[in-house]
This record gives C-alpha cells, sequence and structure tokens, in this order.
C-alpha cells in the first residue's frame, strides 16, 4: 500500500462521500452545526447502488475515494452511506488511525429507546440487511422490541433521479409497505437516500408512525472527533463553502444535488 501524508489543516475541508445523492441528507445535517466549514461532497453515481455489490467490491471502491480525499488534503470523512460504512469503516480506521472517519449506521439504538416493547421496521439496501454489522446492533440494542429488517432494493433509485414525490414513487412504496400498515410504531431509515422520500413513507404507513435516521448523529460525531484534534475552524468565521462532485460528472447530478440540498 502506498503511503499517504496525512494533512492537519484547520482550513482543509471535510470529505463527505456516498454512493450517490442520498449522503446528502447527512451533508445538510453537517452544515447546521458546523456552518463556518468548507465541505466536499462526492457521489459515486457512475457505480450505484453500491447495495446490490459485493462486499469486496464496496470495500475497495470506498478504500479508493478516501485515498482520493486524504491526497486532496481533507482533515476528515464522513462515510455518509450504510453499506460503504458496513463494508469498509473497520478497516480504513485500522488503515489511518490518526484521521477522523466516520460512518453512519442505522439509528436501532435511539428508536428501540423511544419503543422500547415496539415494532420497529429497519429499511435498507439488501447488502446493509446482511451484514453482520446490522445484526450486531439489533443484538446489541433490540432488547424486547420486535425489529424487523426490511431490504428495499431500487428504492435509492427514485432518489438518485430526483423522483421523490411521484406517483410511480408512491406505488413503490405501497407494495413494499403494505403489509406494515397499521403494525408498526417506528421506521429506521438504514440508507441515507431513504429521508427525501420520507413523506412517501409517512403517506404510506400514517404519521403516528415515527421516523429515525443517523444523519444528526453522524454530524455530532464527525465534529466531536475534530475537535478533539483541535481540527474545527472557529466558530463565527465566514461560511463554509460546498464542493459537489460525482463520478457520472452530468449537470444533471450537479442540479439535482443543489435541489436536494435545499429541500
Amino acid at each position: 500500500m502506498e503511503d499517504i501524508e496525512l494533512i492537519r489543516e484547520k482550513n482543509a475541508p471535510i470529505a463527505v462521500f456516498d454512493s450517490g445523492l442520498g449522503g446528502v441528507s447527512v451533508l445538510k445535517e453537517m452544515i447546521k452545526i458546523m456552518p463556518e466549514e468548507d465541505m466536499y461532497y462526492f457521489g459515486d453515481s457512475a457505480n450505484a447502488p453500491y447495495g446490490t455489490k459485493s462486499l469486496e467490491e464496496v470495500r475497495s471502491m470506498t478504500i479508493k475515494h478516501v485515498d482520493d480525499f486524504i491526497k486532496m488534503g481533507c482533515k476528515g470523512v464522513v462515510i455518509a452511506c450504510n453499506t460503504a460504512t458496513s463494508a469498509a469503516v473497520r478497516t480504513l480506521r485500522e488503515m489511518y488511525p490518526d484521521l477522523p472517519i466516520v460512518g453512519i449506521e442505522p439509528a436501532v439504538k435511539p428508536a428501540v429507546e423511544a419503543y422500547p416493547k415496539g415494532n420497529i421496521l429497519v429499511m435498507a439496501t439488501p447488502m446493509t440487511i446482511h451484514q453482520e454489522k446490522l445484526k450486531h446492533l439489533i443484538d446489541a440494542y433490540g432488547g424486547d422490541a420486535n425489529v424487523i429488517p426490511l431490504a428495499c432494493p431500487g428504492l435509492m433509485d427514485f432518489v438518485e433521479v430526483g423522483n421523490v414525490n411521484s406517483p410511480e414513487l408512491k406505488g413503490f412504496m405501497r407494495d413494499l409497505l403494505y403489509q406494515y400498515v397499521g403494525q408498526l410504531d417506528a421506521v429506521v431509515l438504514g440508507c441515507t437516500h431513504y429521508p427525501f422520500v420520507k413523506d412517501a413513507i409517512i403517506e404510506v404507513l400514517g404519521p403516528e408512525v415515527e421516523i429515525f435516521d443517523g444523519g444528526y448523529g453522524t454530524a455530532k460525531e464527525i465534529r466531536r472527533r475534530l475537535q478533539v484534534q483541535n481540527l474545527l475552524r472557529e466558530k463565527g468565521t465566514k461560511k463554509g463553502e460546498i464542493t459537489f462532485e460525482n463520478s457520472e460528472k452530468s449537470p444533471q447530478k450537479i442540479e439535482l444535488f443543489q435541489k436536494l440540498l435545499k429541500m
């Protein structure tokens, strides 16, 4: 493995990585609590979806992207993709123990704390559903709750093309969730794309079902890790700049990124 020098600059950007555009939901939380920080967002839409690829493929792609972020001088990395986190975050922390690296995981713990004996549905990509990381989360925090994992192949594709409020999406969601209507207390969104289709989920399951996602917790954790290493900019300094890049390199992706960022 080639040696890559870590940059320790307060003014360097924070890298945010996702298999596509879903990680914008995490980026938005980061901007809220660290408005003065520069952010570099990279979406790998050309290789999406990650959730149907092999573990080895996802791990290899994620490591390559993080290597690129380090070479660019990024001071921290957020892997805003549940699938990539499951596949690679442990390996990356072993490779770069001094780099603040934060992944995202399904918000099983807060959902169970809110509904300790409730019925909780975890919606995620097929790979996240089958990874040991989710099983460990459920074993560790599930307690007396009935935690139900549900693979949702194809759901993130709606977000990738900006289709977040169409009859087709609503039909897809009805087919996916109809058997759970009236049966649930909470839903955990185990993919960063899914917050953008939250309204369609609520439309099927009803407003009484509480929705949980891990974006805010992830934003707080990267802020904490940067603070520990004295890498945060001073509060109240100039507003940070957001740079977007996508492996698909299409103007449509840039427009969609801006649209999702403003939602």
